[in-house]
């Protein structure tokens, strides 16, 4: 850290918003200091890094140990309070945003703490403003009031429940108690945050993130609300870039800035436009709000808290557009952001799991096909077996050294959608915009649309590499191969049990990267349709007429090299014709899974070839 003063400090810089925020005044050359709870110096390594990782150096951060919570000297220490003594700004992101929270806990940080950031700022003698971040559906009385009788805030915790109550008590207590002290206010008051514009990096998973999981895991058989409901968004980046701007470009304290994009479809156009991009049904029908309001939660699978931000109401957005236009701040298009933040979202398993490599939603073949990496000049194109998706090849990813690698999940399994085209003709779509001749390495199920794309496009890639070619290998248990009775097991099945399903023979799941493909494995086959395509794929790869196809087309109609991999646990009982083969010790039918260096070593000398 540099010998200068912190000119601005930030509270909640861990937080979605906060770090977003310290990120951008950074940008603008700002020394800040960062007030992180205990174990400070820990949370400070987590931004750290995460500023790293986003391309921003730390060399002007600062972090201090504090809470909001510990009154109003913060929990500071008289020498970080000394050090802060020259802040100019102070941005207040903190909160606890969650439902199903208790009155008391949600006043604790929204209401209690709050007011501890402005008394603190209060004593900063060079104070230019104190920014705190509110929400959309509060602060919409001009009037503010504070302290409230009990009554009433029994009332509006009541209503509102404790998160959006603690919000509106919170928002006007700051506005009361600031104009009380004398203290240069600014509110800003940010609709649903989604994801960055560009990258579509979340940060929070409830609110509309969970309506969106909902719609892609099917379980939104209807939408609450009318057609004219209206759930801005604003992506994070835009609003952190905002709420930065303010000292700057807000020239009066005292503003009351709502920060959201107008063009905003309503909230059925909304799903409507997600449902299309992921591949995945719309509802159609419309539940009025008071109704849901008066059903059991346990039935309608609404979060009451969630339904106050269902109104048709619009919102002044004069003032933020203001700042907006003097910072040179212009919205980004709404629609694309939306796709984006939809595609992170899949990726990182609505945040049980950050994704290694996020990928997205595209059209190929005829479905809506999730696919990662590098579309155009990928050295490697993986493709996965069954039950598995893309998310399989992280081990081996992980031992490439950032090679780059196109991954794709088979039309109408894992996370893409179906398509009445051909396995082979959707390949083919995948890749006809690839300038490279990459090596396809291809497992299982997988490998039947590979060796066909090698035979009629041999000009288009370099080698091919067969893991575990099922073709070659005994046929599987009857009962896989039946789909009125596997398809309901595979629906059914736990993370876990799937673990010991397919890697019981070779000792179990052996890394943190197999856990995760197969805990994204088992959630895919959750959803509606996933399980029944992967065991009708199941029954027609197994046909005798099938597997006798791909070994007369292995036999002698490929003109590029091709390697087999097979493991010791699961070996071939065909002929591999003229292909070499490679067998891995102690592996069953996913060595990619348990030996990712194995294969991935294999691959690299494969590349090699060209």
């Amino acid at each position: 850290m540099e010998e200068s003063s912190p000119d601005a400090v930030v509270f909640g810089a861990n937080g979605f918003i906060g770090r977003w925020t310290v990120l951008h005044l950074l940008e603008q050359g700002r020394t800040i200091a960062a007030v992180l709870r205990e174990p400070a110096q820990s949370r400070a390594g987590e931004l750290r890094a995460w500023l790293q990782d986003h391309g921003v150096g730390a060399e002007r951060l600062a972090v201090v140990a504090g809470d909001l919570t510990a009154g109003a000297g913060l929990g500071l220490s008289a020498a970080d309070d000394e050090r802060l003594a020259g802040v100019r700004d102070v941005f207040n992101t903190a909160a606890v945003y969650r439902f199903g929270l208790r009155r008391e806990e949600a006043r604790t940080v929204n209401v209690e703490g709050a007011l501890n950031v402005l008394r603190w700022a209060a004593t900063r003698a060079g104070l230019r403003r104190l920014i705190h971040v509110s929400g959309y559906r509060v602060g919409l009385d001009p009037e503010a009031r504070y302290p409230l009788p009990e009554a009433e805030l029994v009332k509006l915790y009541r209503g509102k429940g404790a998160y959006e109550g603690s919000k509106t008590e919170g928002d006007a207590a700051v506005r009361v108690v600031a104009a009380q002290l004398g203290v240069p206010l600014t509110v800003v008051n940010p609709s649903t945050v989604i994801g960055h514009s560009t990258t579509g990096e979340a940060g929070q998973y409830i609110g509309l993130a969970e309506l969106v999981r909902d719609l892609w895991t099917g379980r939104l058989p209807a939408l609450p609300g009318t057609a004219r409901t209206f759930v801005p968004v604003v992506t994070v980046d835009h609003f952190a870039k905002f709420m930065a701007a303010i000292p700057e470009h807000d020239p009066e304290p005292g503003g009351l800035h709502w920060v959201l994009d107008e063009n905003t479809p309503d909230l059925p156009d909304l799903v409507r436009l997600l449902g299309g991009h992921l591949g995945v049904p719309a509802p159609k029908a419309l539940v009025p709000v008071a109704l849901v309001r008066r059903l059991p939660a346990a039935l309608t699978g609404a979060n009451p808290e969630t339904l106050a931000f269902l109104t048709e109401d619009r919102y002044d957005t004069v003032s933020a557009e203001k700042v907006a236009e003097a910072a040179g701040l212009r919205q980004p298009p709404v629609e694309t952001a939306l796709r984006r933040w939809a595609d992170r979202l899949v990726a990182d398993r609505f945040g049980t799991t950050p994704a290694v490599l996020p990928g997205g939603f595209h059209d190929v073949g005829g479905s809506r096909t999730y696919v990662a990496g590098d579309k155009t000049s990928p050295g490697f194109v993986l493709l996965h077996g069954l039950p598995l998706d893309g998310e399989s090849w992280q081990g081996v990813l992980g031992e490439l050294d950032e090679a780059p690698a196109l991954v794709a999940d088979l039309p109408g399994l894992g996370r893409s959608a179906p398509t009445a085209a051909t396995p082979l003709d959707w390949l083919t779509d995948l890749l006809a915009p690839v300038q490279t001749r990459p090596v396809i390495v291809a497992h299982s199920a997988a490998t039947a649309p590979a060796l066909r794309y090698a035979a009629a496009h041999p000009d288009r890639i370099s080698a091919l590499l067969l893991v575990s070619p099922y073709f070659l290998q005994a046929q599987a248990p009857r009962l896989l191969r039946t789909p009125t009775l596997a398809a309901p097991l595979l629906k059914r099945i736990s993370a876990d049990r799937l673990a010991t399903s397919l890697l019981g023979a070779s000792g179990g799941v052996s890394s943190d990267d197999a856990r995760r493909a197969i805990a994204s494995a088992a959630a895919q086959l959750h959803r509606p349709g996933v399980a029944r395509r992967t065991a009708q794929w199941l029954r027609a790869a197994n046909h005798p007429t099938e597997r006798a196809a791909l070994q007369a087309l292995l036999g002698g109609a490929v003109s590029v090299p091709v390697h087999i991999v097979a493991g010791e646990l699961d070996p071939l009982v065909g002929e591999p014709g003229p292909a070499t083969v490679t067998t891995v010790p102690a592996a069953g039918h996913h060595p990619h899974l348990t030996h990712p260096s194995t294969i991935a070593a294999i691959m690299r000398r494969m590349a090699d070839i060209r």
